[in-house]
């Protein structure tokens, strides 16, 4: 047995749970907030068998998708005069499993 916390943005939650429910995983859910992006997340918790998890984890990997999005640099971090650059005000990232 084994416990799977999984994380999806709130944009791929309800395609996430309509194919949990049609492979027959059970699950519960938590809202939450991305310290890191700062975007709307859900929690997903799911008790499955050994052999359950690699389904479980193709689930998530076919129903939530990868994001390309901008994280502003907060002001302090801007300057960085050790590698004498100066960082933009917003740092492209990528969230999300590939």
């Amino acid at each position: 047995m084994k416990l799977i916390l999984g994380i999806a943005h709130d944009r791929d939650k309800r395609r996430l749970f309509d194919a949990l429910v049609e492979a027959g995983v059970k699950f519960t859910t938590l809202a939450s907030t991305g310290g890191f992006l700062r975007r709307g997340n859900t929690t997903v918790l799911m008790g499955v068998n050994d052999e359950e998890v690699e389904q479980v984890v193709s689930v998530f990997r076919d129903n939530c998708a990868t994001q390309e999005d901008y994280v502003s640099v907060p002001q302090e971090y801007a300057v960085q005069p050790a590698f004498g650059a100066v960082l933009s005000q917003a740092v492209k990232v990528k969230a999300g499993a590939p």
